[in-house]
């Protein structure tokens, strides 16, 4: 627990609730640095964030191209050097050392930390040349050992500043095995050969193995632009916006200011990737005013918690977390998002729920609406109008993107832009005839809604630069920098301009004060941008040490064994434990952190061990997995930052909070296993039509279980009632669960069949195959797996066809097919299933010993039809009480 937190607490174990100022120092200690000098020093810090932030707008922008030689292009790694060197020197500059240095100067020892972590981390970029041609041939000098050497143990320290000392112990212990894992006091079975302390530096710092590693790489080049954005977009005030038009849409509903609170927080976590910035900036009025209508301060502080936690499973930023899963699976950011998309609006669809059930069960009111009050169709007719007007403007932008890009070819560029520019001044013009949202108390005495379509009026033009970040990551195909970059660009135009601009449309005089003041939001947001990705720059480095150890010396296969061994191979333990470990490295480490350790040890496991099992598990699946249970952490006791900060805004008792948080998350906690089971969530080979009955079956079997958790429905939920609908939703997200009790799945064929089944399978089909042999690691040992190969185009012969698409040598030995090695190595689709896994060369062959073909049998969605009838039996009982007890 931090300082901050115990500061927070009072004698009896509850929260006092804090001051605006000391709510705002608790998401500086936590997020971007509690040290604000004043005077020159703080201006240099500043310049030095602002300095960040252009170089970073600067390498996302297509400029650098353009300028041709009179500025040189930086590589990746050149801008991951000066990424951290920024980063560094922040750190140093804005976290205190110590609970008891001082936040209002910066010490002459932090100075020189700073200054040489700087020149550490930009080392890389000033000598690139010469350490590529001497470290990168493995052969280092003292000096850029000495550099590296220093360089690591101030990344530490700067990791403990921001980061709190979970994530440094980590690391340090990671390096520590690097060092010596191959002494005798370390246990036999994780031994390895050991590094020389050369070899070790060199790889950690001089080389792209370490800390200049992926998870750096898409902080520099991608992570940061978002964070970037979504500061802009909160200064120019589209966070105010946001909460007023929930507040608008929901509060006069039963317990409407908690579906406020989840609605506000959905659209703020679009674009937040901190979870204890999102409660301070949404609980702050959405708290307050929960409290009024009825709820507890735990329960007000618990569902802001829930919703704001739940703000990093939004795409597209997912608390950085999508560009990450993009680059370790090897998939495009644009199939991320699409893999994420239905699990997080699901699990939003059903804390909105959660939130009426607790409003049903205390009887409470909403807030008094204001305007005319319409009906229940009425109010379903505007729902679908506006769906409808939303599905219609979006095809007639496209219809008229597709004319431009046909009539202006290479100029479609310039024209797109002038098309936003003219849309961007008549939303602007529109809002301009309502008046500017106020930021509303909410402890004043009367509160009152405003009116929805008046509040939505006032800022249309804050969602013109989401919309384009949308439409060029999805529709264009876009790079997700380049997507990113425009969208920056736009938001800070619209910083800058949208002040004068109105006064320009109301009649106002001003304008150049209006103008200084976008300028001054502007600089802040520049600021503001570069302070909240210090932790995150730091994180994915240290990082990198983790992930760079396990590739160097292979304890990652160790893990997986001794992880496959305590878990007898069972799938169910491996997701268990794997959820544990989450949970145990997130409550100390940062949610981007924590989900780079997890997934480079145990990702693996969960995909060889389902395949064992028969269970092809993709790779993304399991990733999401991890990342769900590490944001977990933040709601979970006894450590859950974002629980304490809403304790600080609700006044109740934090660890009550936090607990009740984690009662209302059961249903994230469900979600990751539901969809390792059934991928169907997750979109993957889903079709449009498909996809839209998924959603809706899912999120009526999350609707049924967030009631079976809640123990109340209709009315009050018997045990036995609570118990069959959790057995209802089950069936709902998994049918195919009771279906392979009564019918297999698939019908075991003799392996000699393999080649004609590949020859006669048609195009870009795939074959699953049951391979048997010995244990690479373990020759004594017989392993089986199941693989899904590939056949790609059609070919007659089938063991060519195999051999061609899939890399996969099969001799046909009387009744048996037996498996050669596969002669293209790691690269190829047979090397990554089965080189390292399988010994080609021992006594007993490597063998396939069934082709599975799937069998012809009962739809899984048969078993809706008594999960529907159990569900109408409840629906009865609980109506019939519910009427007895009005």
């Amino acid at each position: 627990m931090s300082d901050d937190q115990n500061n927070s607490a009072g004698a009896d174990g509850r929260s006092v609730k804090m001051s605006e100022e000391e709510l705002a120092d608790l998401v500086a200690s936590s997020d971007s640095g509690a040290r604000s000098p004043l005077g020159p020093v703080g201006k240099l810090i500043t310049g030095v964030a602002i300095a960040w932030s252009v170089f970073q707008l600067w390498i996302a922008s297509p400029l650098p191209f353009m300028v041709g030689r009179a500025i040189p292009v930086l590589n990746l790694d050149e801008q991951k050097s000066i990424h951290l060197a920024f980063a560094i020197f922040l750190v140093f500059t804005a976290y205190p050392a110590l609970k008891r240095s001082p936040r209002d100067r910066i010490p002459l020892q932090d100075w020189v930390l700073a200054l040489v972590g700087a020149f550490c981390g930009g080392f890389l970029f000033l000598f690139f040349d010469t350490i590529a041609a001497t470290a990168g041939a493995a052969l280092p000098t003292r000096f850029q050992i000495f550099v590296g050497s220093v360089g690591l143990v101030l990344l530490l320290e700067a990791t403990r500043r921001a980061l709190g000392p979970p994530l440094t112990v980590v690391a340090l212990v990671f390096l520590l095995y690097l060092f010596f894992g191959n002494q005798p006091f370390i246990p036999e079975v994780i031994q390895w050969k050991g590094a020389s302390y050369n070899r070790a530096i060199g790889a950690m710092w001089l080389t792209t193995d370490g800390v200049f590693g992926v998870a750096l790489g898409v902080s520099a080049s991608l992570v940061f632009m978002f964070v970037l954005f979504g500061a802009l977009l909160n200064n120019a005030g589209a966070g105010n916006y946001f909460i007023k038009v929930a507040f608008a849409a929901l509060g006069h509903l039963r317990g409407g200011p908690a579906k406020a609170a989840v609605l506000a927080s959905a659209m703020t976590g679009i674009v937040s990737g901190s979870s204890i910035a999102n409660v301070v900036t949404t609980g702050t009025f959405t708290i307050p005013l929960m409290k009024r209508v009825g709820f507890s301060p735990e329960k007000a502080g618990s569902v802001e918690v829930a919703s704001s936690v739940n703000g990093q499973l939004m795409p597209p930023v997912m608390g950085a977390a999508a560009f990450l899963i993009a680059e370790f699976t090897g998939i495009s950011y644009q199939q991320v998002i699409v893999h994420a998309v239905l699990p997080a609006t699901i699990s939003y669809i059903a804390l909105l729920y959660i939130v009426h059930l607790e409003a049903l069960k205390l009887n409470m009111k909403g807030l008094p609406k204001p305007g005319p009050m319409f009906t229940l169709a009425r109010r379903l007719m505007g729902f679908i109008g506006g769906f409808v007007g939303a599905v219609a403007i979006g095809g007639v932008i496209y219809a008229v993107m597709a004319g431009v890009e046909a009539a202006a070819g290479d100029a479609t560029g310039w024209v797109a832009a002038l098309l936003v520019l003219v849309v961007y001044l008549a939303l602007l013009r529109y809002a301009a005839q309502q008046p500017d949202l106020e930021i509303d108390d909410p402890n004043a005495k009367v509160v009152e809604l405003p009116e929805l379509w008046p509040t939505v009026k006032t800022g249309l033009h804050f969602i013109l630069p989401i919309v384009v970040l949308m439409w060029m990551l999805m529709v264009e195909r876009r790079s997700a920098g380049l997507s990113v970059f425009y969208s920056t660009v736009l938001m800070i135009f619209i910083v800058l301009t949208q002040r004068p601009l109105k006064g320009l449309f109301r009649g106002e005089s001003g304008y150049v004060a209006a103008f200084m003041t976008g300028w001054h939001e502007m600089v802040d947001g520049l600021a503001t941008g570069a302070r909240n990705m210090i932790g995150i720059g730091v994180a994915t480095a240290t990082a990198g040490i983790i992930v760079g150890v396990v590739a160097q010396t292979g304890i990652g296969q160790v893990m997986a064994e001794f992880v496959e061994f305590i878990s007898g191979g069972s799938l169910i333990l491996i997701l268990v434990f794997t959820a544990v470990i989450s949970l145990i490295l997130g409550m100390g480490l940062p949610t981007t952190a924590n989900y780079i350790v997890v997934s480079s040890i145990m990702a693996f496991v969960v995909v060889e061990l389902g395949a064992q099992a028969g269970l092809i598990v993709p790779l993304v699946a399991v990733h999401l997995f991890v990342f769900y249970f590490g944001l977990m952490a933040d709601v979970t006791p006894p450590v859950g930052l974002a629980s304490f900060a809403a304790a600080a805004v609700s006044g109740g008792d934090p660890l009550r909070t936090g607990f009740t948080a984690f009662f209302y998350s059961l249903r994230t906690v469900a979600l990751p296993f539901l969809f390792i089971f059934n991928t169907d969530l997750l979109l993957i080979d889903v079709g449009l039509i498909d996809g839209i009955f998924v959603f809706a079956i899912a999120t009526a079997a999350m609707l049924i279980f967030a009631a079976a958790t809640q123990g109340y429905w209709i009315a009050r939920s018997k045990m036995w009632e609570s118990a069959v609908l959790l057995v209802i939703a089950f069936t709902l997200f998994r049918p195919g669960f009771w279906l392979d009790q009564v019918q297999p799945e698939f019908t075991p064929l003799p392996p000699a069949t393999v080649l004609e089944l590949a020859a006669q399978a048609p195009p870009d089909s795939e074959l699953r195959i049951i391979v048997e042999g010995p244990d690479f690691n373990n020759p004594t040992d017989t392993l089986r797996k199941t693989i899904v190969v590939p056949l790609g185009e059609a070919v007659p012969d089938g063991a060519q066809r195999l051999e061609q698409n899939a890399d996969i040598l099969v001799l046909l030995e009387d009744d048996e097919a037996i498996l050669d090695e596969p002669l293209g190595g790691e690269a190829t689709f047979g090397g990554r299933q089965m080189n390292g896994v399988f010994e080609f060369y021992g006594d007993e062959p490597t063998r396939i010993v069934a082709v599975e073909q799937r069998a012809e049998r009962l739809p899984k969605e048969i078993f809706y039809l008594p999960a529907l009838l159990l569900l109408a039996l409840v629906y009865m009982l609980q109506r019939r009480r519910a009427r007895a007890a009005d």
